[in-house]
C-alpha cells in the first residue's frame, strides 16, 4: 500500500500538469474568445478588400452615365447592356489582342533576362559586379516624365514608335533591374553544391543554369514574372505616348477613350474595367502556388 502512494506522488512530482484541475491549454492554442476576434478581423478586412470590387460590378450593370450618383435606382435597371456595347461596338478585342502581346511579351523576355542576369551576379565574381547591380537599382529613381522624351527620341531613330516591340522593350527596361534584383536573392538561396554537381557531370554553365537551377527557382520566377505583367497591364504614360493608332492601345489607355472633355461614360468604363480584371486573375491564379514562396524566399540572403 505505502508502495503504491510513493509511486502516486512521484508521478504527480514528474507529471504536475496532471494535478492541475480543469483542461490544459497548449501551446498555440486559442481560446474562444481570441478565436472569435481573429476571425472578425479577417471577415472584415475581407469585406474591406472585396468592396470595390462588388461595387465596380453592380456599377457596370446601370444603363446610364449618371448612375454612379444615385446608386439605389440601379436595383430596378441592372442589364448588361454595357458589356455587350464594349464587346460589340468598340476595340475591345483589338485592345486585348495588344495588350497580351504587351504584357507576355514583357513577362518573357524581362524574366529571361532578369534571371540570367541575377544568376551570373549571384554565382560569377566579375570586375564591378556589385557595382552593376547597383547601377540597375538607380535607373529604377528615374521618375516616368524623365524619362520619356530621351526614350521617344530612341524609339523614333529606331523606327520602332506605335510599336509592339518598342513598348514592351521600354517596360523591360522597367521591370528588368527589379526582376533582376529579386532573383538574385532568390539564387542566393540555392546551395553552390549542386552548380558543382552539374559541373562534374559534365554540364556546361549554361546547362547547368537551364536544366538544375532554373527548375529550383520556380517561385522567384513566378513572381518575376507576374511583376512583370502589372507591369505591363497597368502602365498609362508610355503607353499612350508611344502607341499611336488606337487599335494597338492596351487596356489602361483604353479605358481613357470612355472620357472626354464634356463627356464621360462611366458605365461603359465600369463594363470595360470588370472586363479587363478576367486575364489578370486568371494569370494571377496560375502563378499564385508560387507567388508567397518565392516572395519571401528571395529575402532570407541577400
Amino acid at each position: 500500500m505505502s508502495t503504491t502512494v510513493e509511486t502516486s506522488a512521484e508521478a504527480k512530482k514528474e507529471n504536475p500538469v496532471a494535478t492541475t484541475p480543469g483542461t490544459v491549454r497548449r501551446r498555440g492554442d486559442r481560446g474562444l474568445a481570441a478565436s472569435a476576434v481573429s476571425h472578425g478581423i479577417l471577415v472584415v478586412a475581407s469585406l474591406i478588400a472585396l468592396f470595390p470590387i462588388a461595387w465596380l460590378v453592380f456599377l457596370s450593370l446601370g444603363p446610364d452615365k449618371d448612375d454612379y450618383l444615385h446608386p439605389g435606382d440601379i436595383w430596378g435597371k441592372m442589364t448588361l447592356d454595357n458589356y455587350s456595347f464594349v464587346l460589340q461596338d468598340t476595340n475591345f478585342f483589338d485592345w486585348l489582342w495588344s495588350t497580351l502581346i504587351v504584357s507576355l511579351g514583357t513577362t518573357f523576355i524581362g524574366v529571361i533576362i532578369a534571371a540570367t542576369t541575377g544568376y551570373a551576379v549571384s554565382r560569377m565574381r566579375f570586375p564591378g559586379y556589385k557595382k552593376f547591380m547597383w547601377v540597375l537599382l538607380v535607373t529604377q529613381m528615374f521618375p516616368i516624365a524623365v524619362l520619356i522624351v530621351p526614350m521617344y527620341q530612341i524609339l523614333s531613330d529606331l523606327q520602332l514608335v506605335d510599336s509592339y516591340l518598342g513598348l514592351i522593350l521600354v517596360y523591360c527596361s522597367t521591370a528588368v533591374p527589379y526582376c533582376a534584383w529579386l532573383l538574385k536573392g532568390y539564387f542566393d538561396t540555392i546551395p553552390f553544391e549542386i552548380d558543382e554537381a552539374g559541373r562534374v557531370d559534365g554540364l556546361s554553365p549554361f546547362g547547368t543554369f537551364v536544366r538544375l537551377i532554373l527548375p529550383l527557382a520556380k517561385p522567384g520566377l513566378a513572381v518575376a514574372g507576374f511583376y512583370s505583367f502589372i507591369t505591363a497591364f497597368g502602365e498609362v504614360a508610355f503607353a499612350s505616348t508611344f502607341m499611336l493608332s488606337d487599335t494597338k492601345y492596351t487596356f489602361a489607355v483604353a479605358l481613357q477613350t470612355f472620357v472626354s472633355e464634356h463627356d464621360a461614360q462611366r458605365q461603359y468604363m465600369a463594363a470595360t474595367a470588370v472586363l479587363i480584371a478576367i486575364p489578370v486573375s486568371a494569370f494571377f491564379y496560375l502563378v499564385q502556388k508560387n507567388l508567397v514562396t518565392g516572395l519571401t524566399a528571395g529575402g532570407t540572403k541577400g
